[in-house]
């Protein structure tokens, strides 16, 4: 896979206000994503990922290093808009990101800025909007709809500027399970069967489970990279960075701790079952 966005001794801080000194965040970090891949990125609060996030879509700027998005150079201005249509964001409160009455004309936002021809538009909007299961309802006013379906109406709105990547800072947040459900099962689709990049900035560990990648950052840093199994199995760790684990992973590693022989990788439901049956099944 090609590389869309790289960040290479990425140095960042928060300038100093009033009588606040300027803030540290990142100190020659570096990370890479590949196109078409599903990467989750975690932490505890203050440990930088939304600020990570932000970098990907020049919303903020490094103090120190290099972006590529797409293999430009965020700090090229020149370029600002074009990296805007290869990335798109979508942020924890769907109401931030709505700007119209009627869903339709809220999708048909952000094309309409970009110069995208009307008919054109037209076809963007219907096929977002059918791609995030939201087409019945086009005409409803955005403010009458539930919180999930408002932030998949959000994220209807960047699949409109047809980007490459869609990076989402905790989109989840404010969502009740059910919504939270209907956020992470779109953008795991998007990307199953569409091909698009997706970076998912979560605090829940379940929804992390759902990538094939999972960044773990720790005061500015990276604390620990992989494949959702290898980087669950390491509870200690992220128990020492303030870190929950899913509660499949939870469950066996208690389980291993009082003596049973369970794995600790298995991370949905029907693999924990499994994994507790064969451990009370009798030995042959």
């Amino acid at each position: 896979m090609s590389t869309i966005i790289r960040a290479e001794n990425l140095n960042f801080s928060y300038p100093a206000s009033g009588e606040r000194l300027a803030l540290p965040v990142f100190e020659n970090l570096n990370i890479e994503i590949e196109e078409g891949s599903f990467t989750a990125i975690i932490g505890p609060n203050g440990c930088g990922k939304s600020t990570l996030a932000k970098h990907f879509n020049a919303v903020l700027l490094p103090s120190g290093g290099k972006v590529w998005v797409a293999g430009l150079d965020t700090e090229d201005e020149d370029q600002l808009l074009e990296i805007r249509r290869q990335i798109g964001m979508v942020f924890q409160n769907p109401d931030n990101q709505i700007v119209a009455n009627v869903v339709e004309e809220d999708v048909a936002f952000a094309p309409e800025n970009l110069g995208v021809p009307s008919a054109e538009i037209r076809l963007r909007v219907d096929e977002a909007l059918r791609t995030v299961g939201m087409y019945e309802y086009r005409e409803h006013a955005p403010h009458l709809l539930s919180g999930g379906q408002k932030q998949r109406i959000a994220i209807a709105g960047v699949l409109a500027m047809q980007p490459r990547c869609i990076v989402l800072d905790e989109p989840t947040a404010m969502l009740d399970p059910r919504g939270r459900e209907e956020v992470i099962s779109t953008v795991a689709r998007l990307n199953r069967e569409q091909g698009i990049t997706v970076v998912l900035i979560t605090h829940h560990m379940n929804e992390a489970v759902e990538a094939d990648r999972v960044v773990v950052m720790h005061e500015g840093g990276i604390l620990t990279d992989g494949s959702p199994r290898e980087v669950f199995s390491k509870v200690k760790l992220l128990r020492q960075a303030g870190l929950d684990v899913p509660q499949t992973t939870e469950l066996l590693y208690e389980l291993r701790k009082a003596g049973w022989n369970v794995p600790i990788d298995a991370l949905t439901p029907a693999e924990c079952a499994e994994a507790i049956a064969d451990a009370l099944s009798p030995k042959r």
